[in-house]
């Protein structure tokens, strides 16, 4: 047993009797302290590393279905910039329509499940939040279709086989909507991405709203979480290794984003929290013997 002496080597008795108090804690009191630290921690990791996010709508099939959970990186961007063919979940502009199915309105108490679950980050998404394929980086040169029907980025074919539900060829193109496969060629601007769906028969995205601020991206979806029968990661596809181009960089300063240390830093009074409960105190002496 350790014991926390004065400067004189004698036992400091508040100290000792403070300490008797914190091992007197009943679980009735630890229990929900235990449980708004874990509430908090939550937060954190939701604010600062990992989110789990919804997909409301078939945009993205069949890669991704209605109902499916990603996981989604929200630090992978602070250290790099998006890559062609990765999934991204971002806030959409003004141009940018919702595309939820609809859903009946909750009642109070689904309100409320829905705002904690926003903060945990297992909500659904808010009408501005989208989930889309980097088919064009900064300065890349996008257009459909080749003689074959397919995307071209800076003059090379891709071969998207996770494209199962093309738009059709011979409709004329529409810049209010994204029916049309054929669009003419767009120079992406500095600073931004070009975004398609995978199901291109219902996928409204950069075809006719237009490319992406890069500081509108929220993170990188990698995983499928949930339903546990569709667990799998979103890697890149290969044919995405073909195409190279010029990038252009953007000429404004990157964007200031919360790190990983943020969140270290806010942790540290839920760790003096931690050091009066009973689990902290048990794994501490674990640890000394």
């Amino acid at each position: 047993m350790v014991q926390t002496l004065d400067e004189d080597g004698t036992v400091d008795p508040w100290r000792r009797r403070a300490r008797r108090t914190r091992r007197q804690m009943p679980l009735w009191q630890e229990l929900p302290l235990l449980l708004v630290v874990a509430f908090c921690l939550a937060v954190l990791i939701r604010t600062f590393l990992l989110q789990a996010f919804y997909i409301p709508s078939g945009s993205m099939e069949d890669t991704l279905l209605v109902g499916d959970r990603v996981l989604v990186n929200k630090v992978v961007y602070d250290v790099r910039d998006p890559q062609r063919g990765e999934v991204v979940v971002f806030r959409g502009t003004d141009r940018w329509a919702p595309q939820v199915d609809d859903q009946p309105k909750p009642g109070v108490t689904g309100r409320i499940a829905r705002t904690v679950g926003d903060l945990v980050g297992v909500s659904r998404p808010g009408e501005k939040d989208f989930i889309k394929r980097v088919i064009g980086l900064p300065g890349d040169r996008v257009k459909c279709c080749d003689s074959q029907g397919r995307v071209t980025v800076n003059g090379i074919p891709l071969n998207e086989s996770y494209v199962l539900r093309d738009s059709p060829l011979d409709l004329p193109p529409n810049p209010s909507e994204c029916r049309s496969r054929r669009f003419d060629e767009v120079v992406v601007p500095p600073g931004q991405l070009f975004v398609m769906g995978d199901h291109r028969e219902v996928s409204q995205d950069a075809r006719c709203q237009g490319p992406v601020p890069i500081d509108n991206v929220v993170g990188r979806a990698f995983m499928v979480v949930w339903p546990s029968s569709r667990w799998s990661s979103l890697s890149v596809p290969s044919t995405f290794e073909d195409v190279s181009g010029p990038v252009t960089a953007s000429p404004s300063a990157p964007p200031v984003r919360p790190t990983p240390q943020g969140g270290v830093l806010l942790m540290l009074p839920l760790a003096a929290a931690l050091r009066g409960s009973r689990a902290f105190r048990t794994v501490a002496s674990s640890r000394a013997t």
